[in-house]
């Protein structure tokens, strides 16, 4: 079974940029869909981007679409969030989820079977 691990969150300032990486075990890993989600606090949790199994085919939400780059490395199992140009709307708990392997590309994260712990981002004004 897959688990997976976030790490990256942390302070940045209004402009900035942080890393997330999303680190996974089991072989599988390399088949699955891998979709980044954040929830603010108070607010319902939002579709942040999302890449196939071997990177071709990325999707993102139109509020980080131009800032934030999804990549994976399989061999390394690790999926990467890069956020630039950050904004304090951007303040969330982030967590990378995975779909079954050979599933359809979702934005839904009611279709994904594995979740991660969530890292904290915090952008100030």
């Amino acid at each position: 079974q897959v688990q997976l691990v976030e790490s990256g969150g942390g302070l940045a300032q209004a402009g900035g940029s942080l890393r997330l990486s999303c680190a996974a075990s089991g072989r599988s890993y390399s088949a699955y869909p891998v979709a980044w989600f954040r929830q603010a606090p108070g607010k319902e949790r939002e579709f942040a981007a999302l890449i196939n199994w071997s990177g071709s085919i990325t999707d993102y939400a139109v509020s980080v679409k131009g800032r934030f780059t999804i990549s994976r490395e399989n061999a390394n199992n690790t999926v990467y969030l890069q956020m630039n140009s950050l904004i304090p709307e951007d303040t969330a708990v982030y967590y990378c989820a995975a779909n079954y392997p050979g599933s359809r590309l979702t934005r839904s994260g009611a279709d994904y079977e594995h979740w991660g712990q969530g890292t904290q981002v915090t952008v100030s004004s």
